[in-house]
């Protein structure tokens, strides 16, 4: 077990060296100059202040330089400066991530608990109406952008109903919450599509094994052994694709924080995009490599203690 994670975490290390390197070097090979935004007032563009500007920001250095002191700076914590707001990027991060993070936490817990129970719901009533009816909707929400989703419910709840803010985040935990439905309903909806045929297909799998059959000769119900046996030995495909969801959505939010105005990660990207503010731009990529990794490490972590199998077969390969 100890080799296997040596060597996961060796990977992991070089997947992050690699992708931080993609990073900076797509950053570099952008087109536009920054020193004109940093600038700003053309009148202002003489070749001292561009060199000036260039020698501040390390711009007249060469290329591998300029990576080099970035990811030094990384690794001490230093994400750079600003070009736009002239503020410490960490600082910009740290004030938008909790919004972005509760985001992801909130459809994630509405995805894991529907999406599941969909799933289970359909293998109980496989062959049936409801079966069908829950791969009808299943395949309904998947078919449809979740930004589409998102102005349906704004037009609809907002809107028409006003049960919900049309756009803003909130002051204090449970006003944030409230602000935060919609959103959430917006980014889980094609997750539990996914999450709903994984598990149904998982389970349908599982009822033909040998131990199912057996626990079929005892005479228990359909429903013991499905929730009993089936779904417990259901659980590892199953939560190994609800991290890739979650890890996803870490980086799928600039689309829903847009449609409702969320002064979370995603819109800082978009902002830092449209400004051409790299430093910004290359620490929230940055974060969506890390916060992917992380969560696949979770996830990894966690399936030997679903599957002990699967511990079993790593040690004797």
């Amino acid at each position: 077990m100890a080799t296997v994670l040596l060597r996961r975490f060796g990977g992991l290390v070089l997947t992050l060296v690699i992708s931080s390197f993609v990073i900076f070097a797509g950053m570099y090979a952008a087109p536009g100059d920054p020193v004109t935004f940093l600038i700003g007032n053309p009148e202002n563009l003489t070749p001292d202040r561009i060199a000036a500007v260039r020698a501040e920001y390390h711009l007249d250095q060469p290329f591998l330089a300029q990576y080099a002191l970035w990811t030094t700076g990384v690794l001490r914590g230093d994400l750079g400066t600003s070009m736009f707001y002239q503020q410490p990027v960490s600082d910009l991060l740290s004030s938008r991530l909790p919004m972005t993070l509760t985001l992801v936490a909130m459809a994630s817990v509405l995805f894991i608990l529907i999406g599941v129970g969909l799933g289970v719901l359909s293998v109980l009533r496989r062959g049936t109406a409801v079966d069908s009816a829950v791969t009808g909707f299943t395949t309904f929400i998947n078919s449809v952008p979740n930004f589409v989703i998102g102005l349906v419910l704004v037009a609809v709840f907002a809107v028409q109903l006003r049960w919900f803010p049309v756009a803003g985040d909130g002051e204090g935990f449970g006003d944030r919450l409230y602000h935060l439905t919609l959103p959430a309903i917006s980014l889980a909806l094609g997750s539990i599509a996914l999450i709903s045929r994984v598990t149904r297909q998982t389970m349908v799998e599982q009822q033909s094994l040998d131990h199912v059959e057996a626990a079929r000769s005892y005479g228990l119900s359909t429903r013991q052994i499905v929730l009993r046996h089936v779904l417990r030995n259901s659980l590892g495909p199953v939560v190994t694709m609800c991290g890739l969801v979650v890890a996803g959505m870490l980086a799928g939010t600039v689309v829903i924080e847009s449609v409702f105005g969320l002064n979370g990660l995603g819109g800082l990207l978009v902002e830092a995009i449209n400004t051409h503010d790299f430093p910004v731009v290359q620490a929230i990529l940055l974060y969506m490599v890390i916060g992917y990794m992380v969560v696949t490490i979770l996830v990894d972590l966690a399936y030997p203690l679903l599957d002990p199998r699967s511990t079993a077969r790593s040690d004797r390969s």
